[in-house]
């Protein structure tokens, strides 16, 4: 009973500072791990201990997988290079650092023994990196980088700590540091590719949405356990497998399992992560008893925790700065023509996110009882954690900001949103003819094609809404269907409340109700930024002859009507401008679409919004953005 009472106080008090975190945008890791500081030393507070075995095999695996069944296997492709370069040889560089620090400030301290420190506090813990990219509006190329090397260098880090654990009790040759490495990296590596395949050709099969969340809740620890059974990296072997399985994710399950595994995991995440945070701050008080034997004065403890703090942040910006240099130097000898050499701006903001968490404290605690000034260690990666929460965590969102990094533009997210919808309808509408069979009514064609037009015009509409009060056809529609939903509910429910309908008939309306509600309430949305200039992305652009063409200057036909429109007494939604004559006319989402009937009477082939604020354009002939 005091064990489920304890746990439940642990939920209680992670949603309880999280909502107030929230509230007062303040981190949410911090505030966590200051509480369970506060906590840890009231009188009568249960000591949590946070056996390394818990968090090793119980926590990380759920909290990786999390991570990586979110993450992108392209865009890891396209950055393996520097997240191999951050999440191996920045780990063993800081490793190597950080102990020779700490073999300096700590008295009677063995090298092996500081290289294990450098090991334990070397990993920005994954869990960190999310929380704070959440908050802060970097650039998506960044965020995927540091998330990418944070899923992977606890492998790296975790095979060093062992390599110095064994150095501690005698000498260890560097053939056999060499050797630990390769069986962590091919073990883990086939582990997880195992695991990832075996594990998506079941879910294929797997048509029952509780099963296959059940199976998913399974992969994590089948994962790391076959890997460390083989001596391999457990870590690396649940990143690999997440990976596969978030990439083979639609196609292979039905769309309610991905809803379920996709919500299901994202709570799960929540607990651990938020509980993980709280238990850390809740080691101080044990950790602190533990050091008071050690018989060092409060200020050597100060100096020992400074120093290594200190040294675990500037190795990180020497890392960045040599890296950088060193890519400018062999691209101005011509020793290579494709080193890609990160803005210094990127360079300084990766520098500044090493936020350490869990993996470092579960990671000292794993050192041996018997290794030289043991508190002192777990002591210095507590404060490393802390730390780096609080000095990198607190000041990174406003780094990020004086140093005016381009975050994610939701208009330009609109943009591609809409022309990808565009080319599905299109897909969608060349095949529905050869699927039709010759007994589907006339009508029953006629909504889906309309079904799918609304949808596309939808997403046009959401360009060109400086106004956030301007009311779109689909955003009256949405506005109308909701209230209409309401009602419905309501009439449902009086007939659950009078008894006459049966409660399994009212649940699967209800489900339905539910269903379409989710699909119509787009709180996600975000407006364009004002006075930002709305272009095509770099990835879509010039992407046919006519986008690449040289328009030359044109006079608008109109100033911001559609005469069209106008002569006809209908009203439209948006403008857009012909780049070969200048006529302005209505878009798509209007009752006319002149814009487009001026392509087809004229086959002037682009057309570029006539909005405030956009400058894209759309090519009629190849259906591109441009």
């Amino acid at each position: 009973m005091h064990i489920a009472v304890e746990i439940v106080a642990l939920v209680v008090a992670v949603l309880a500072v999280t909502a107030i975190a929230r509230r007062l945008a303040l981190s949410e890791p911090l505030c966590l791990i200051a509480v369970g500081i506060g906590l840890s030393f009231i009188p009568g507070m249960p000591a949590y201990e946070l056996h390394p075995e818990v968090v090793l095999v119980g926590l990380l695996p759920p909290l990786l997988y999390s991570a990586s069944i979110q993450t992108s296997l392209l865009d890891f492709r396209r950055l393996r290079a520097p997240i191999i370069t951050l999440s191996v040889g920045l780990v063993l560089f800081t490793a190597l650092g950080v102990g020779l620090v700490a073999w300096l400030v700590i008295p009677g301290l063995p090298l092996a023994a500081a290289i294990a420190l450098g090991a334990v506090v070397a990993p920005p813990d994954a869990v960190a990196a999310s929380a704070v990219a959440r908050r802060v509006a970097m650039p998506r190329k960044l965020v995927r980088l540091l998330e990418g090397e944070s899923l992977f260098n606890d492998a790296a880090a975790l095979v060093a700590l062992r390599t110095a654990i064994a150095a501690i009790a005698g000498s260890v040759a560097l053939w056999e540091v060499g050797l630990d490495f390769l069986i962590a990296l091919v073990g883990g590596g086939v582990a997880g590719v195992l695991v990832g395949v075996a594990a998506s050709y079941t879910r294929s099969k797997i048509t029952d949405t509780v099963t296959d969340t059940a199976l998913s809740f399974a992969i994590p620890f089948v994962a790391y356990i076959l890997a460390e059974i083989v001596h391999g990296s457990g870590v690396l072997a649940v990143v690999i497998a997440g990976l596969i399985i978030g990439h083979k994710a639609p196609t292979i399950m039905s769309s309610s399992s991905r809803v379920a595994s996709r919500h299901n995991w994202r709570t799960v995440q929540f607990l651990l992560e938020n509980t993980v945070f709280l238990l850390i701050g809740l080691q101080l008080r044990r950790i602190v008893d533990e050091v008071r034997d050690t018989g060092l004065s409060l200020g050597m403890l100060v100096v020992i925790c400074v120093a290594v703090l200190a040294a675990t942040i500037v190795t990180r910006i020497l890392w960045m700065a040599g890296i950088g240099t060193l890519k400018r130097v062999n691209r101005a000898l011509g020793l290579t023509k494709s080193s890609h050499v990160w803005p210094w701006r990127y360079s300084a903001v990766i520098a500044w996110a090493g936020m350490r968490g869990v993996v470092t404290l579960a990671a000292a605690f794993v050192l041996p009882l018997d290794t030289p000034q043991r508190s002192v260690l777990v002591l210095a990666a507590f404060v490393v954690v802390a730390g780096t929460l609080a000095l990198q965590g607190m000041t990174l969102p406003g780094l990020v900001r004086r140093l005016r990094l381009p975050g994610p533009d939701p208009a330009e997210d609109a943009l591609q949103e809409a022309a990808l919808l565009n080319d599905m309808t299109r897909g969608a509408l060349s095949k529905l003819e050869d699927i039709r069979r010759p007994g589907d009514p006339q009508e029953v064609v006629d909504r889906l094609r309309a079904r799918l037009q609304d949808r596309t015009d939808s997403a046009w509409e959401q360009l060109g809404r400086q106004n956030p009060n301007a009311d779109t056809p689909s955003d009256a529609y949405r506005r109308l269907r909701l209230e209409l939903l309401a009602i419905e509910r309501q009439e449902c429910l009086r007939a659950r409340d009078s008894g006459t309908t049966d409660d399994i008939v009212l649940r699967r309306v209800l489900d339905r109700l539910d269903i379409e509600e989710s699909m119509l309430d787009r709180d996600d949305e975000e407006l364009p930024e004002t006075g930002r200039e709305l272009s095509t992305p770099a990835a879509t652009a010039r992407s046919c002859k006519h986008l690449d063409h040289e328009w030359k200057e044109v006079r608008p036909s109109s100033a911001d009507t559609c005469e069209a429109c106008v002569a006809e007494g209908t009203t439209w939604v948006h403008l857009r401008m012909c780049l070969k004559c200048g006529n302005v006319a209505c878009c798509d989402s209007s009752p006319r679409k002149h814009a487009t009937q001026h392509f087809h009477d004229t086959r002037h082939p682009v057309m570029r919004s006539h909005e405030p604020g956009e400058n894209w354009r759309w090519c009629f002939v190849d259906s591109q953005p441009g």
